[in-house]
């Protein structure tokens, strides 16, 4: 039976193993890319929620220019409510 040295060498023999480093892959810069499907640029041309939004932020800001724009104190209290009980 043959008992080794115990000491930092020993430890983990594989520190002695030296790493071949490629130094054309290490110059090499990579950029993030995106690439968006056909599907999704589909559904983003047929969404109608933005164009629903626009209209309804064009009709808000009509009423506050005109001064007609009327806040619901009642709703606005039943929504911080909900968002604070939450």
């Amino acid at each position: 039976m043959k008992i080794n040295p115990i000491g930092l060498q020993a430890v983990n023999p594989y520190n002695k193993q030296a790493r071949a480093v490629k130094s054309a892959e290490t110059q090499k810069t990579f950029a993030d890319q995106i690439e968006i499907s056909t599907k999704a640029k589909e559904m983003q041309a047929n969404s109608t929620y933005a164009n629903e939004r626009a209209e309804r932020v064009k009709k808000i800001k009509e009423d506050i220019d005109s001064g007609n724009y009327k806040v619901d104190a009642k709703k606005v209290a039943e929504d911080m409510l909900k968002f604070f009980r939450d």
